[in-house]
């Protein structure tokens, strides 16, 4: 029986990949979109799983958990990024994800926390964040308990507005992404 997943990802070229990986056993029909806005205006229907970017342009993949779970009522609502920490994972899982993996990912591990396989699970090597990452993730954390206000997040951080705000710019995932290489 084939199960329908959703791959939500900005990245067009690495969500048909990754598609094409899903589907070639024929356990999966996949549908891509570029956002969670996109899929949410796709007619409501039940899926099997849903995998999630976090950095999605202009969207922030956590703020979509919610409705997307009530609108698609997946089994899996799994959040993908290349910057995973633990309070986005615990922030992610208490909006209702199922699991939280860390970018890059192969198909075969997709596939074994879908549950649909008998692959044995690849070793995850665990990889310390650079101090970069590090630094993004408390400046991210300090600005979440401050609901978003750079002002205040910038005071508690000992910094001036003008610093946080470059920092945000300069720092942000979604550019460090674009830059790297695999």
């Amino acid at each position: 029986m084939t199960q329908e997943i959703m791959i939500i990802d900005d990245d067009v070229r690495m969500a048909q990949v990754l598609a094409r990986r899903l589907s070639r056993d024929g356990l999966y029909h996949v549908t891509c979109y570029d956002s969670a806005s996109a899929a949410l205006a796709d007619s409501s229907r039940q899926v099997y799983g849903i995998l999630l970017d976090m950095m999605l342009g202009d969207e922030i993949g956590l703020d979509y958990i919610e409705r997307l779970n009530a609108y698609f009522h997946p089994t899996h609502l799994m959040v993908i990024s290349g910057y995973a920490s633990i309070p986005t994972t615990v922030k992610a899982m208490k909006l209702g994800a199922t699991d939280y993996l860390t970018k890059p990912v192969n198909s075969s591990t997709i596939i074994q926390r879908l549950g649909n396989s008998d692959i044995p699970l690849d070793e995850e090597v665990l990889r310390p964040m650079t101090p970069a990452q590090a630094e993004w993730e408390h400046i991210q954390r300090v600005l979440d308990e401050h609901k978003g206000n750079i002002s205040a997040t910038a005071k508690a951080l000992g910094i001036h507005r003008r610093t946080l705000q470059r920092k945000l710019q300069k720092m942000s995932p979604k550019r460090d992404a674009g830059s790297a290489t695999n």
